[in-house]
Protein backbone atom coordinates (compact mmCIF):
# COMPACT_ATOMS: atom_id res chain seq x y z
CA UNK A 1 0.00 0.00 0.00
CA UNK A 2 1.51 3.52 -0.98
CA UNK A 3 1.49 5.48 2.55
CA UNK A 4 2.01 8.67 0.89
CA UNK A 5 -0.73 8.27 -1.34
CA UNK A 6 -3.68 7.07 1.09
CA UNK A 7 -1.89 9.81 3.95
CA UNK A 8 -2.84 12.51 0.91
CA UNK A 9 -6.26 10.67 0.51
CA UNK A 10 -7.42 11.11 4.02
CA UNK A 11 -5.83 14.69 4.32
CA UNK A 12 -8.08 15.58 1.22
CA UNK A 13 -11.21 15.63 3.30
CA UNK A 14 -10.02 17.73 5.44
CA UNK A 15 -7.23 20.11 7.12
CA UNK A 16 -5.83 18.01 9.70
CA UNK A 17 -2.73 17.92 12.33
CA UNK A 18 0.05 15.07 11.82
CA UNK A 19 -1.07 13.75 15.05
CA UNK A 20 -4.87 13.76 13.95
CA UNK A 21 -3.50 12.29 10.22
CA UNK A 22 -1.91 9.27 11.67
CA UNK A 23 -4.92 8.43 13.74
CA UNK A 24 -7.07 8.73 10.91
CA UNK A 25 -4.75 5.97 9.21
CA UNK A 26 -4.17 3.94 12.24
CA UNK A 27 -8.20 3.40 12.33
CA UNK A 28 -8.64 2.67 8.64
CA UNK A 29 -5.58 0.63 7.69
CA UNK A 30 -3.06 0.47 10.18
CA UNK A 31 -5.39 -2.16 12.38
CA UNK A 32 -2.61 -4.39 12.03
CA UNK A 33 0.33 -2.22 11.67
CA UNK A 34 0.11 1.46 12.78
CA UNK A 35 2.04 4.46 11.01
CA UNK A 36 5.11 5.36 12.93
CA UNK A 37 4.36 8.98 13.46
CA UNK A 38 8.25 9.33 12.49
CA UNK A 39 7.12 8.20 8.97
CA UNK A 40 4.06 10.17 9.06
CA UNK A 41 6.12 13.86 9.35
CA UNK A 42 8.51 12.65 6.86
CA UNK A 43 6.05 11.90 4.70
CA UNK A 44 4.09 15.29 5.30
CA UNK A 45 7.24 17.28 4.62
CA UNK A 46 8.10 15.53 1.13
CA UNK A 47 4.37 16.13 0.66
CA UNK A 48 4.81 19.96 1.38
CA UNK A 49 8.17 19.87 -0.57
CA UNK A 50 6.40 18.33 -3.61
CA UNK A 51 3.66 21.10 -3.40
CA UNK A 52 0.92 18.42 -2.64
CA UNK A 53 -0.22 20.10 0.58
CA UNK A 54 0.71 23.06 2.58
CA UNK A 55 0.71 24.36 6.33
CA UNK A 56 -2.03 26.66 6.98
CA UNK A 57 0.36 27.22 10.17
CA UNK A 58 1.63 26.44 13.87
CA UNK A 59 -0.38 26.63 17.20
CA UNK A 60 2.00 26.71 20.14
CA UNK A 61 1.19 24.85 23.66
CA UNK A 62 2.65 22.89 26.29
CA UNK A 63 4.47 20.72 23.67
CA UNK A 64 6.14 20.96 20.42
CA UNK A 65 4.42 23.84 17.79
CA UNK A 66 1.56 21.89 16.03
CA UNK A 67 1.14 22.22 12.57
CA UNK A 68 -2.13 21.98 10.69
CA UNK A 69 -1.99 20.99 6.57
CA UNK A 70 -3.96 21.28 3.61
CA UNK A 71 -3.93 19.48 0.24
CA UNK A 72 -3.04 21.61 -2.59
CA UNK A 73 -4.78 21.44 -5.89
CA UNK A 74 -2.47 19.71 -7.35
CA UNK A 75 -2.71 17.18 -4.16
CA UNK A 76 -6.38 17.04 -4.82
CA UNK A 77 -5.52 16.31 -8.91
CA UNK A 78 -2.64 13.36 -7.80
CA UNK A 79 -5.01 11.88 -5.10
CA UNK A 80 -7.54 11.78 -7.73
CA UNK A 81 -5.17 9.86 -10.56
CA UNK A 82 -4.23 7.44 -7.69
CA UNK A 83 -8.03 6.60 -7.13
CA UNK A 84 -8.84 6.00 -10.81
CA UNK A 85 -6.18 4.80 -11.76
CA UNK A 86 -6.40 0.59 -11.54
CA UNK A 87 -3.97 -1.16 -9.46
CA UNK A 88 -1.90 -3.43 -11.83
CA UNK A 89 -2.05 -7.78 -10.86
CA UNK A 90 1.32 -8.13 -9.81
CA UNK A 91 3.33 -8.78 -12.90
CA UNK A 92 5.57 -11.23 -11.49
CA UNK A 93 4.62 -14.56 -11.57
CA UNK A 94 6.92 -16.09 -9.28
CA UNK A 95 6.17 -15.96 -6.02
CA UNK A 96 8.40 -17.49 -3.01
CA UNK A 97 5.76 -20.10 -2.60
CA UNK A 98 6.36 -21.22 -6.76
CA UNK A 99 9.78 -20.64 -6.57
CA UNK A 100 10.40 -22.99 -3.12
CA UNK A 101 7.84 -26.05 -5.00
CA UNK A 102 10.46 -25.77 -8.02
CA UNK A 103 13.21 -25.99 -6.25
CA UNK A 104 11.94 -28.97 -3.73
CA UNK A 105 11.44 -31.01 -7.20
CA UNK A 106 14.82 -29.87 -8.86
CA UNK A 107 16.82 -30.95 -5.30
CA UNK A 108 14.37 -33.95 -5.31
CA UNK A 109 12.75 -32.97 -2.03
CA UNK A 110 9.24 -33.65 -0.71
CA UNK A 111 7.27 -31.08 -2.38
CA UNK A 112 4.27 -32.62 -1.24
CA UNK A 113 4.92 -32.44 1.96
CA UNK A 114 6.44 -28.65 1.32
CA UNK A 115 2.83 -27.81 0.15
CA UNK A 116 1.08 -29.63 2.80
CA UNK A 117 3.21 -27.15 5.26
CA UNK A 118 1.79 -24.76 3.38
CA UNK A 119 -2.02 -25.55 3.29
CA UNK A 120 -1.59 -25.32 6.64
CA UNK A 121 0.00 -22.05 7.35
CA UNK A 122 -2.50 -20.89 4.62
CA UNK A 123 -5.76 -22.47 6.99
CA UNK A 124 -4.13 -21.43 10.07
CA UNK A 125 -4.16 -17.63 8.62
CA UNK A 126 -7.82 -18.55 7.64
CA UNK A 127 -9.16 -19.62 10.84
CA UNK A 128 -7.15 -16.49 12.63
CA UNK A 129 -9.13 -14.02 10.05
CA UNK A 130 -12.34 -15.67 10.61
CA UNK A 131 -11.94 -14.91 14.34
CA UNK A 132 -11.31 -11.27 13.40
CA UNK A 133 -14.08 -11.08 11.13
CA UNK A 134 -16.73 -12.07 13.87
CA UNK A 135 -17.41 -9.05 16.09
CA UNK A 136 -16.04 -6.71 14.02
CA UNK A 137 -17.23 -3.78 11.94
CA UNK A 138 -17.86 -3.89 8.03
CA UNK A 139 -14.38 -1.97 7.45
CA UNK A 140 -12.51 -4.78 9.40
CA UNK A 141 -14.78 -7.21 7.56
CA UNK A 142 -14.08 -6.08 4.32
CA UNK A 143 -10.40 -6.08 4.82
CA UNK A 144 -10.65 -9.31 6.06
CA UNK A 145 -12.43 -11.03 3.36
CA UNK A 146 -9.80 -9.16 1.05
CA UNK A 147 -7.06 -10.95 2.66
CA UNK A 148 -9.53 -14.48 2.72
CA UNK A 149 -10.01 -14.17 -0.73
CA UNK A 150 -6.56 -14.15 -1.56
CA UNK A 151 -5.38 -17.12 0.77
CA UNK A 152 -8.41 -18.71 -0.62
CA UNK A 153 -6.77 -18.62 -4.27
CA UNK A 154 -3.33 -19.41 -2.53
CA UNK A 155 -5.15 -22.63 -1.94
CA UNK A 156 -6.36 -23.81 -4.94
CA UNK A 157 -2.98 -23.42 -5.98
CA UNK A 158 -1.44 -25.35 -4.12
CA UNK A 159 -4.18 -28.14 -4.76
CA UNK A 160 -3.64 -27.65 -8.29
CA UNK A 161 -0.11 -28.17 -8.16
CA UNK A 162 0.03 -31.19 -5.92
CA UNK A 163 -2.15 -32.88 -8.78
CA UNK A 164 0.47 -32.13 -11.23
CA UNK A 165 3.65 -32.77 -9.27
CA UNK A 166 4.51 -35.74 -10.56
CA UNK A 167 3.94 -34.36 -13.63
CA UNK A 168 6.03 -30.97 -13.08
CA UNK A 169 9.19 -33.16 -11.97
CA UNK A 170 9.14 -35.04 -14.95
CA UNK A 171 9.57 -31.83 -17.20
CA UNK A 172 11.84 -30.54 -14.69
CA UNK A 173 14.36 -33.70 -14.60
CA UNK A 174 14.05 -33.57 -18.63
CA UNK A 175 15.27 -29.97 -18.86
Amino acid sequence: MNNTLTLLGLLSREPSYGYDLKHSYDRYFGTQKALAFGQVYSTLARMVRDELIRALGEETGGGPDRKKYEVTPSGKARVHQWLFTPDTPSEALQSELFAKTVVALLIDDDADRLLDVQRSEHMARMRELTRLKKDADLLQVLMCDHALFHIEADLRWIDLTMARLAQLKKELQGA
